[in-house]
C-alpha cells in the first residue's frame, strides 16, 4: 500500500497545473491548505470497534471535496500522504502508539483511495477553482463516493489479512458506520466551496455547524454501537442455554467475539477434577480447545479484559478477552463484561451440575442392573432383559436357560475368608464371560448362583435337537469352569451344578423358567451329578397360571387382544339363521392365539371373572346392535360360568349393558350348563329367576352330560337346549347316543323348547339329526367361527335364501 501510495504521489506531482497566473495563493500555499485539511480531517475522527479492529470515521471526503476545488488534482495524493501520515504521527505520539508499519498501512491505503477519487472526479469534471453547478457537484460526489468505497474496501482487505477472517463483516461494520457521516462529509465540502465562492467571511460560521454535526454523528455511532452490543449480548447469551460444557464454552467463546469485536476470546473452564480446559477463539471462526495448567493470578495485559467465572464462591473459570490495541474499552463495555460473565459462569455452573447428575444417574443405573463385584447383569436386569428377548422371539422358537451354583462355596468363604470367596466369584463370571456367544444373557443371581439364557438354540426338525444343545453347552461350561486355578494362594478346582431348561419362547416367562431351573439345579445336586435337566413331574407347582392371570389383566384393558368369533346356528329345513354363538379368542402377544379351553378355567376360579364376563357381553352386545341397525332380529348366544349366577349384582350390570346398547332383551341367550343347580344356593335361584323376568333367554349347553337333567329342567325355566357335540359325533356308531339325541329333542318338543345340536361336521349327521326331528344344529359342516366384520354379510345372505316355512294347502277341496 505505501508503495502504491508513493508512486501515485509522484505521478501526481508529475502532472501539469493549470493555476491561473495572478494566483494570490501560490501553489506551495494550496500544496499546504490540501496537507492541513487531509491532517484535520484524520485528527477530528470518531471511532467504533468493529470486527477485532478500529473504524475510524474522519472528515476526508469533505477535506476532499475542498481540496478538489482548491488544490490541482494530481497533487492530492502526496498531501494526502503527507497529512495523514503527519496526523496519525501525532495521534500515535500523544496517545494510540500505533508503530511505524501501522502508520504506513493507514496513509497508504488513504492515499490510495485519493488517489482513485480523483481519477474518477477529473474523468466526469474539472473542479479546479469551477463555479459549482450540478454536473461538477455529481463530479465531486462520484469521487467522494469512491474514496468511501476504495478506504472501506482496502481498510478491509487490511484487517482480513491480519486476522485471516473474511471480509464481509468488517466491510459491512465500516460502511455501516460511515454512511450517514458520508453524507454529511458531502454536504459540508460542497457548502464550503459555495461560501468560499460567494464570501470568505462565511466560513467563520463553519466551526460551530462541524461542532454540531461531529456531536451528532457521535451519539448516533454510540447508540448504534450500544444496539448492536446489546442485540448481540442477547443473542449470545440465549445460546448458553444448553447442558453440555462444551456447548455452553463455545457459545461463550464466539458470543464474546460478537459482542466484544475482539480480537481473540479465552473461556477457561474449571473441570470438578482440578482440571482445566482452554476454548480459544478468534474473528476467523475457529475455535480451539485444549487442557491447559490451572491459570495463576498474573496481571492481564493493557488490552486485555479478564474476569473471574464464579457462582456463589465456587470458581467455574476465567473470560479473557483481548481488545485490539488500538481500541481501548470504555466503562459501557466493562459493566456489559461483566454481566456477560455472570451469565456465563451460571450457565457453566449448570452444565457441570448436569454433568456431575449425569454422571450420578448413570452410576446409579448402572449399579441398579448390575452386580458390583463382578460386573454382570443382577436379577432384576435378567428378568427385565430376558422377558424382552422373549417377547422378541417367535411363540415356538426354543430358548435354555442354565441355572450354576458354585459347589462348596461356603467352605471356601469359611476357610480362606470372604476375600477368597469375592475371588472365587470373579474367576467365575470372567470364565463364564468368555464361553458366552452372540446374543445370550449372562447374569449373577446372587451369593454363589448364576444364570445363563441361550436364546440362539438351533432350530432343527428333530424336537430333541435344543434339549441337546443346551446340555452339550452345560457340559462343556462345567468341565471348562473345572480347570484348576489359584485363589488366594490355593490352587483349586471350581465345580458348579447346573441345571437346564429348555422351552418355546412363548410358553413361559423368565420367572418361571427360573423356577423350573431352580428345580433342575437341585435335582443336579440330589442326584450326584453336574449337570440336570428340568422334570415336570417333580415340579409340585407352576406359575404360568399365575402368569396368565397377570396378562389377562392387561388384555382387559386393550381392544384388541380378547376377540369375538361368531358361529351361526341354522334351521335344518330352510337354512335361515336361528341364533349366533359368540366364542371368545385371545390373541396373546407373546403365547399366540389361544382358545377358551387355554385360559377359560383359570379365570373361573379367579377375581377376575367378573370383569371378563362384563367385557364379553359388551363386545357381543356390541355386534347384537349392529345386527339390529341392518334389520336382522337373531338372538345372540353368551356362554355364562356357573359362577357368575353367584353375583346378586349380574342383572343388574346386564340389563345396564342392554340398555347401554339398545339391544331389547329377548335377543341374548345366556347358555349355562347343569351343573348351575347341584348347588342348594338360593341366590342362583333370584338371580336366573330375576333375569328370566327381565326377558333374557336361557339355553342349557351341553345337555345331557349332566347327573340330572330331568331335575334341572324341573327346577330352571329355559328357552333353548343344546345337545352335547360328543352324542352328534357318536349318534350313527352308538346306539345309546343316537337315543338320547331322540330323546332329548322329543322332550324339547314336549316342553316347547327350541333345540340345537353343536358339533356337525358332516351331511351324513345333518341328515341323521333331521330325521329325528332336531330342527337346527351348528357346527363346522355349516360355518366355522368367523370374526364380527364378517358375520353380518352371512347372516344377510342366509336370511334372503331360506325358503318361507309355509306348506301349501292341498289342491283336492281341502278347505
Amino acid at each position: 500500500m505505501l508503495g502504491t501510495a508513493l508512486v501515485a504521489a509522484v505521478v501526481g506531482l508529475g502532472l501539469p497545473v493549470r493555476l491561473p497566473v495572478d494566483d494570490p495563493l501560490g501553489g506551495p500555499a494550496r500544496f499546504g491548505i490540501a496537507v492541513a485539511a487531509f491532517a484535520l480531517s484524520q485528527l477530528a475522527r470518531l471511532r467504533f470497534r468493529a470486527a477485532a479492529g478500529m473504524v475510524s470515521v474522519t472528515w476526508a471526503e469533505a477535506a476532499l471535496v475542498v481540496c478538489l476545488h482548491l488544490v490541482p488534482p494530481g497533487w492530492l495524493p502526496a498531501a494526502a500522504l503527507l497529512g495523514v501520515a503527519l496526523a496519525w504521527t501525532v495521534m500515535s505520539v500523544v496517545d494510540e502508539g500505533r508503530t511505524t508499519s501501522e502508520i504506513a498501512r493507514i496513509a497508504g491505503v488513504q492515499t490510495a483511495a485519493v488517489a482513485l477519487a480523483v481519477a474518477v472526479t477529473t474523468a466526469l469534471g474539472q473542479p479546479l477553482l469551477a463555479t459549482p453547478t450540478p454536473s461538477l457537484v455529481l463530479a465531486v460526489t462520484a469521487g467522494a463516493a469512491a474514496y468511501l468505497l476504495a478506504s472501506v474496501a482496502l481498510g478491509g482487505v487490511m484487517l482480513a489479512l491480519r486476522h485471516g477472517m473474511p471480509i464481509g463483516r468488517p466491510l459491512l461494520a465500516a460502511l455501516r458506520g460511515k454512511l450517514l457521516m458520508f453524507v454529511g462529509n458531502l454536504v459540508v465540502g460542497v457548502l464550503v466551496v459555495v461560501l468560499i465562492e460567494i464570501d470568505l467571511r462565511w466560513l467563520l460560521l463553519l466551526p460551530v455547524l462541524l461542532w454540531l454535526l461531529q456531536q451528532t454523528y457521535r451519539q448516533r455511532l454510540r447508540d448504534d454501537r450500544e444496539r448492536r452490543t446489546w442485540r448481540s449480548f442477547a443473542e449470545a447469551t440465549a445460546a448458553f442455554n444448553q447442558l453440555d460444557e462444551r456447548g455452553v464454552a463455545m457459545a461463550g467463546v464466539t458470543g464474546a467475539l460478537a459482542v466484544f469485536e475482539a480480537e481473540i476470546v479465552d473461556v477457561e473452564v474449571a473441570r470438578a477434577d482440578g482440571r482445566w480446559r482452554r476454548y480459544r477463539g478468534d474473528p476467523g471462526g475457529q475455535v480451539i480447545d485444549r487442557e491447559i495448567p490451572p491459570p495463576g493470578d498474573d496481571a492481564p495485559d493493557q488490552d486485555e479484559l479478564v474476569r473471574d467465572l464464579s457462582v456463589g464462591d465456587a470458581r467455574v473459570g476465567r473470560l479473557r478477552v483481548r481488545l485490539p490495541r488500538t481500541a481501548p474499552p470504555t466503562g459501557r463495555e466493562l459493566d456489559a463484561l461483566a454481566a456477560y460473565a455472570d451469565a456465563l459462569a451460571a450457565a457453566l455452573h449448570d452444565a457441570a451440575t448436569h454433568r456431575e447428575l449425569r454422571l450420578v444417574t448413570a452410576r446409579s443405573s448402572y449399579e441398579a442392573v448390575h452386580d458390583p463385584l463382578t460386573g454382570l447383569v443382577n436379577r432384576s436386569a435378567l428378568l427385565s432383559q430376558g422377558d424382552q428377548a422373549l417377547r422378541q422371539l417367535a411363540h415356538d422358537h426354543p430358548v435354555a436357560l442354565l441355572l450354576l451354583d458354585v459347589d462348596q462355596f461356603k467352605e471356601v468363604n469359611d476357610t480362606l475368608g470372604h476375600a477368597a470367596g469375592d475371588q472365587l466369584l470373579r474367576l467365575t463370571a470372567n470364565r463364564l464371560g468368555t464361553l458366552t456367544r452372540s446374543g445370550d444373557l449372562l447374569a449373577r443371581l446372587g451369593g454363589d448362583e448364576f444364570a445363563l439364557m441361550m436364546t440362539s438354540v438351533p432350530v432343527r426338525g428333530d424336537h430333541t435337537a435344543p434339549m441337546a444343545y443346551a446340555l452339550r453347552q452345560a457340559r462343556e461350561i462345567a468341565e471348562r469352569l473345572a480347570a484348576p486355578a489359584e485363589v488366594a494362594g490355593v490352587r483349586m478346582s471350581v465345580e458348579v451344578s447346573v441345571g437346564v431348561v429348555v422351552a418355546p419362547a412363548g410358553t413361559a416367562d423368565l420367572t418361571e423358567l427360573l423356577r423350573r431351573a431352580d428345580i433342575a439345579m437341585y435335582q443336579a445336586k440330589s442326584g450326584g451329578g453336574s449337570v440336570a435337566t428340568y422334570d415336570s413331574t417333580r415340579d409340585a407347582a407352576s406359575t404360568d397360571q399365575l402368569a396368565l392371570l397377570a396378562e389377562l389383566r392387561e388384555a382387559l384393558q386393550t381392544d384388541d387382544q380378547l376377540v369375538l368369533v361368531l358361529q351361526p346356528a341354522v334351521d335344518l329345513t330352510t337354512g335361515a339363521p336361528t341364533g349366533v354363538e359368540a366364542l371368545i379368542r385371545w390373541r396373546h402377544p407373546r403365547r399366540g392365539l389361544l382358545g377358551p379351553a387355554d385360559f377359560i378355567r383359570p379365570v373361573e376360579n379367579s377375581d377376575q371373572l367378573g370383569s371378563f364376563t362384563r367385557y364379553v357381553l359388551d363386545k357381543a352386545l356390541t355386534v347384537a346392535a349392529g345386527w339390529a341397525r341392518e334389520g336382522l332380529d337373531i338372538p345372540i348366544s353368551v356362554n355364562l360360568s356357573a359362577r357368575s349366577l353367584l353375583d346378586h349384582r349380574l342383572p343388574t350390570e346386564i340389563g345396564e349393558a342392554l340398555r347401554r346398547h339398545q339391544v331389547p332383551a329377548d335377543r341374548l341367550v345366556l347358555e349355562i350348563t347343569e351343573t348351575v343347580v347341584m348347588s342348594e344356593l338360593e341366590v342362583i335361584d333370584q338371580v336366573l329367576s330375576t333375569l328370566r323376568s327381565m326377558g333374557v333367554q336361557l339355553a342349557v349347553d351341553d345337555f345331557g352330560t349332566g347327573f340330572s337333567s330331568l331335575s334341572f329342567l324341573a327346577r330352571v325355566a329355559v328357552d333353548e337346549l343344546k345337545v352335547d357335540r360328543s352324542f352328534v359325533l357318536r349318534m350313527a356308531d352308538s346306539p345309546e347316543a343316537a337315543a338320547i339325541v331322540r330323546t332329548t329333542v322329543g322332550l324339547a318338543h314336549e316342553l316347547g323348547l327350541r333345540v340345537v345340536a353343536e358339533g356337525v361336521e358332516t351331511a351324513a349327521q345333518r341328515s341323521a339329526l333331521a330325521e329325528l326331528g332336531c330342527t337346527a344344529a351348528q357346527g363346522y359342516h355349516f360355518f366355522k367361527p368367523m370374526p364380527a366384520d364378517k358375520i353380518g354379510a352371512v347372516l344377510n345372505s342366509l336370511t334372503r335364501q331360506a325358503p318361507t316355512n309355509v306348506l301349501p294347502l292341498r289342491a283336492d277341496g281341502a278347505s
